[in-house]
């Protein structure tokens, strides 16, 4: 009996992880437009692979620093983690590509 409900648990656990992990996706590519909305920014990024442009929602306080203060501009490339939440593309990673 103990050993069916363990394996049921990590069947399920295992389910649901997969699901939370092929929501997010990555993208690379410039900074097309920003545009400040209160607590949080649409960027605008064109993607290098494909030349798509994708809107991406940013709502931590570091990122949104950044582009207040032009560390993050226009014209940089940016590698960005983003999941999708109810149409909007909301951001977990945004980092410029440059290195040092």
């Amino acid at each position: 009996m103990r050993k069916s409900i363990f394996v049921f648990v990590v069947v399920v656990m295992l389910g649901l992880s997969s699901l939370a992990l092929a929501a997010d996706q990555k993208i690379v590519g410039v900074v097309e437009k920003i545009q400040f909305s209160g607590n949080s920014a649409t960027v605008m990024l064109k993607d290098n692979k494909t030349g798509t442009k994708v809107p991406i929602t940013v709502t931590d306080s570091l990122t949104l620093d950044k582009l207040r203060d032009k560390r993050i501009g226009v014209g940089d490339e940016i590698r960005c983690k983003f999941y999708d939440t109810d149409g909007k593309n909301v951001s977990k990673l945004f980092r410029k590509t440059a290195g040092c």
